[in-house]
């Protein structure tokens, strides 16, 4: 079976759900009460009404055939200018160029018993300039992994988990202190989730000393969520935001918000409106945070057609539902969701749909905070079909995603998606004190004259045309980056957040 690692089983969530997600089914939202509680939740009128990106240009660049790699997960963006990530099976890191080149990277279970770990999820570039991630089995226990590796491959495992402490890692992010905060799918309370663990939170430090700082499923009937499938994303007051899939009074999952400490606030909790039909949404995956400091994402399933919804939630927790999907006939507009949505740099958000689109095998789309909706890309199968990841925009503005399956070996394939956007910069950490070591990863930065943040200049290193090296300087304040190139000035993708 193809390993679709957005989506491992987990008792918690029904049998009959996981068996749809797993194998490509209807999903259907759940309960396990029957109580319902109000909410704040409001519904906007939904705009069908396309809104008008360039005309896109769509590239399969990759066809996965097993040797290759196959079942690709997300892509992101390297200190070379090339693009990284990861596929199924016992698993492969590989290196694409922005034209489709593929180069592999390092081969897991390597080493005897899959001591290197099994399976690798998504990759994060730290500001030691490695990449950081972890993998979903192998290592000492058989819980999975964390680890780090270099641009050429040399790995080192930093934390073997060993399910009390969490197991199947999903995501890293660094944090402007230059810890690691990541989440596990499972893992952690042991006595929930048929003794797997409803998943976790935890810190690791860069050198991997692990803490665990949640344990999702602690509250009576898993009130605070359960099962996470992807990353937390820092809001501007510091703190971390995140979803669960499952949990929560209605089993629909929650949006949460916790501290740097673990202190958890449960934001809101899905499937609570229009009971059991969940017209706010039901299953969300990953949240984005949007230029005007509310949070973006899709769910899975329920909306007004049960085929998935995107919404806003503000850090208060007051959610409104910006669309519907399958409102076109045949569901043209998509279907199912398997993940959330990235903000573009022309402040509009991008993602995939599992189903739906022309051939009924999911779609790329692009959707303004206002809710207005426009389909970019149908897959037929030969392109790919089922996308499951997020979307990743690089430097030089276009994106680039992964499909599950179809293409011509039918292992799944790397594609590039480009509507018109310039190039910008972007910076690794997004965040950070006064002094904190920055990344600026770019195309063509030699003969760089100038680095901003926020207007206030600060002393740089060209170290090649796709990266520079710089500090935040004093008296910086949250804002933009901006590079001065021979070419132009080129402007981050998002502010920059200085942290006191």
């Amino acid at each position: 079976m193809k390993n679709q690692r957005k989506f491992q089983a987990s008792s918690l969530v029904t049998a009959a759900l996981v068996m749809a997600v797993m194998f490509g089914g209807a999903v259907l939202a759940t309960a396990q009460t029957d109580s319902a509680t109000s909410s704040a939740q409001t519904q906007n009128q939904q705009e069908t009404t396309p809104s008008t990106p360039s005309a896109p240009t769509f590239k399969t660049l990759v066809n996965f055939d097993g040797t290759n790699g196959a079942n690709g997960a997300d892509l992101i963006q390297g200190p070379d200018g090339n693009l990284y990530g990861t596929s199924g099976g016992p698993g492969l890191l590989f290196k694409m160029t922005p034209a489709g080149r593929l180069t592999p990277v390092y081969n897991f279970c390597a080493e005897t018993g899959c001591a290197d770990g099994n399976g690798p999820g998504d990759l994060v570039l730290g500001t030691d300039g490695n990449f950081h991630g972890g993998t979903l089995y192998g290592g000492k226990f058989h819980d999975g992994t964390l680890f780090k590796i270099t641009e050429k491959g040399a790995l080192t495992t930093l934390h073997n988990f060993d399910g009390a402490d969490g197991g199947s890692f999903k995501y890293l992010v660094q944090a402007s202190g230059g810890n690691f905060y990541g989440t596990a799918s499972r893992g952690g309370n042991v006595t929930q989730c048929d003794g797997y663990g409803c998943g976790t939170v935890f810190k690791i430090t860069p050198s991997g000393t692990l803490t665990p700082i949640y344990n999702f499923c602690s509250e009576t009937g898993c009130a605070d969520g359960a099962i996470l499938f992807d990353s937390l994303v820092q809001g501007t007051n510091g703190e971390y935001y995140g979803a669960t899939w499952g949990g929560g009074p209605a089993n629909g999952g929650t949006v949460f918000t916790i501290t740097q400490e673990g202190t958890l606030a449960t934001l809101y909790s899905f499937c609570v409106v229009n009971y059991p039909f969940c017209s706010d949404g039901s299953n969300p995956i990953t949240i984005v945070l949007g230029g005007d400091g509310n949070f973006y994402g899709a769910t899975a399933s329920g909306g007004a057609y049960n085929a998935g919804t995107v919404f806003k939630i503000t850090p208060g927790g007051t959610l409104t539902t910006i669309y519907s999907f399958c409102a076109l006939v045949g569901c043209a507009d998509g279907s199912g969701p398997r993940d959330g949505m990235i903000l573009g740099s022309d402040g509009n958000f991008y993602g995939t749909t599992y189903y739906g689109g022309a051939s009924g095998e999911g779609t790329v789309y692009q959707i303004t905070p206002a809710g207005v909706l426009t389909t970019l890309h149908s897959f037929d199968g030969t392109d790919g079909n089922y996308p499951i990841g997020l979307l990743f925009q690089a430097t030089n503005g276009t994106f680039y995603g992964t499909t599950n399956f179809g293409g011509s070996s039918d292992d799944g394939t790397i594609f590039s998606l480009s509507v018109g956007l310039g190039p910008f910069v972007e910076t690794v950490p997004t965040s950070g004190k006064v002094g904190t070591k920055v990344i600026i990863l770019g195309n063509k930065l030699k003969g760089t004259t100038s680095v901003t943040f926020n207007g206030t200049s600060a002393t740089f290193t060209v170290v090649s045309s796709s990266e520079i090296a710089t500090t935040a300087p004093t008296g910086a304040t949250t804002g933009n980056i901006q590079v001065a190139t021979p070419g132009g000035t080129l402007t981050s993708n998002v502010p920059f957040q200085v942290k006191k």
